[in-house]
């Protein structure tokens, strides 16, 4: 049941993905993603000022058309490594993702009153894309691309639009945030591997 579960090894990347510095990163990883997933509910409650908003409501995908409006773009789709998605393909989604929530939450940063917790978020979310980018130049040979990015450019007129925008872009981010966890269970080695190896 354990090697289910790490599915990167089974797909020709055990030589990678056994070494220590690599594992090393994604174990730092999971702990930040951890960390931030642990933070999204105390920065949504510090930050969005309307309690009829919650995370993880039905109501979100309601409001997929007010994201729409305001510009929030969405995140990549991310996918666990596989015999259909290759390691750097996961990595370099995460990346992106990651480093698009970190624009968002600093788009948003300045229109919010109690923004200290989210600044932390925002932080984390950093560091997070900083381990993801060390873990693609390692099995790009020392080398990453520069990724073709738009700059965030949100349309936050009203009080009201800098709250929904806000709630939505923690809403989502928990979301990917989920995948993210998820995508770096697929990059682990597991002991019973090592042992049959």
């Amino acid at each position: 049941m354990a090697t289910m579960t790490h599915g990167a090894p089974l797909y020709g990347v055990t030589a990678l993905v056994d070494q220590e510095q690599f594992q090393d990163l994604v174990q730092r990883s999971h702990s930040l993603i951890d960390k931030i997933l642990l933070s999204i509910p105390d920065v949504h409650t510090s930050s969005i000022h309307l309690k009829m908003w919650q995370l993880k409501s039905s109501e979100n995908t309601n409001m997929m058309i007010m994201a729409s409006t305001l510009g929030i773009p969405q995140a990549p789709v991310l996918r666990v490594v596989s015999e259909n998605c290759t390691l750097e393909t996961s990595l370099s989604q995460m990346s992106e993702g990651l480093q698009l929530y970190q624009e968002l939450l600093n788009a948003v940063l300045p229109n919010l009153n109690n923004n200290e917790k989210m600044t932390e978020l925002s932080i984390d979310i950093r560091d997070l894309g900083m381990h993801v980018n060390m873990m693609l130049k390692l099995i790009q040979n020392g080398t990453l691309p520069t990724p073709v990015h738009k700059p965030v450019a949100l349309r936050l007129s009203t009080d009201y639009d800098i709250q929904v925008a806000a709630h939505l872009i923690l809403d989502q981010l928990e979301a990917f945030g989920q995948d993210v966890k998820r995508c770096l269970r697929s990059m682990e080695s597991s002991d019973e591997e090592e042992l049959n190896s």
